[in-house]
């Protein structure tokens, strides 16, 4: 069956794109209209202008285009959504703000000690993966999505808890750097194998684990998250399977491969950029070691 009888407002959300709208209008206001009212600004990068629009077109693209309502049928579109939302959004939203405009914001005498205390590594990446493993515990996963306010609020405290898991790996402030390159290898091989249990038990498992994708009851309330209840009374609807040809275990069996696959890319991405700048660093020569060079005899 079509997804278009769920109508223009499921399918692309378009209050959630005037949200993200904002977001854009806001980021670059501040960072080139305002940006003189904040101390030691510098003049946005093309870099960062790019990274940022990017991440918020990705944004409305996995929540506020089909592959949001996609998520609520087949399971395997939800672990696509989960993925590039806490995977692939937040480094692209750490690296697009400007360098000054972290620093106005985390030094606010509120911010700074609890911005501090949840970016250091250990914590960073115990609360994201945690959080994230308990959303996929199956009687969590199924109240969570039968709840809208409950799960604007579980998922946005994930979204921030995946910019802090990413933080120690990917931010430019030197001030900030709690990790060097070899210990930055070892926190995203660390994530790895803390997100793996959560992949591993959905990929094994040999009977479907979600109300959300296999009672009917379960499914129709969970889809009132972004599909108005208008529109759901209209419509004669038994379940997913309606929209999905895959068997249930096998869509969650999927949804858990491409999780980890996605996963995978991702910090293979981050690794060989960590690699890439710890080697460049290694190959820095400083002028009083290049003098040394040209001039022997200087060395006593």
């Amino acid at each position: 069956m079509s997804l278009e009888i769920f109508g223009f407002r499921a399918l692309w959300s378009p209050y959630f794109f005037l949200f993200v709208l904002l977001i854009l209008a806001g980021y670059y206001m501040i960072t080139i209209k305002y940006r003189g009212k904040f101390k030691n600004s510098e003049p946005l990068t093309r870099r960062q202008g790019v990274y940022f629009t990017v991440a918020m077109i990705v944004l409305y693209v996995i929540k506020g285009s089909p592959v949001d309502l996609m998520g609520h049928l087949m399971f395997y579109a939800h672990m696509i959504q989960m993925a590039i939302l806490y995977l692939v959004v937040p480094p692209l939203v750490v690296m697009g703000v400007p360098q000054w405009l972290w620093r106005a914001v985390i030094n606010h005498k509120t911010v700074k000690p609890v911005f501090r205390l949840f970016t250091k590594p250990l914590i960073a990446i115990i609360l994201f993966n945690g959080v994230f493993s308990i959303y996929h515990i199956p009687d969590v996963f199924d109240v969570v999505k039968t709840d809208m306010m409950l799960h604007t609020v579980y998922t946005s405290a994930l979204f921030l808890l995946a910019i802090f898991m990413w933080w120690p790996t990917i931010n430019e402030l030197p001030e900030m750097e709690s990790l060097d390159g070899l210990k930055k290898v070892g926190y995203v091989f660390a994530n790895g194998v803390l997100l793996t249990p959560a992949c591993a038990l959905i990929i094994f498992a040999d009977t479907p684990m979600y109300n959300t994708y296999s009672d009917p009851n379960a499914w129709a309330q969970a889809l009132q998250l972004c599909v108005p209840s208008s529109t759901l009374a209209s419509l004669n609807l038994s379940g997913p399977e309606m929209f999905n040809s895959m068997s249930l275990i096998h869509d969650q069996q999927l949804g858990g491969v491409i999780m980890k696959i996605i996963q995978e890319i991702v910090y293979g991405i981050i690794l060989a950029q960590i690699f890439y700048a710890w080697y460049k660093k290694e190959q820095e020569i400083t002028p009083s070691e290049e003098e040394t060079m040209l001039n022997p005899h200087l060395v006593k």
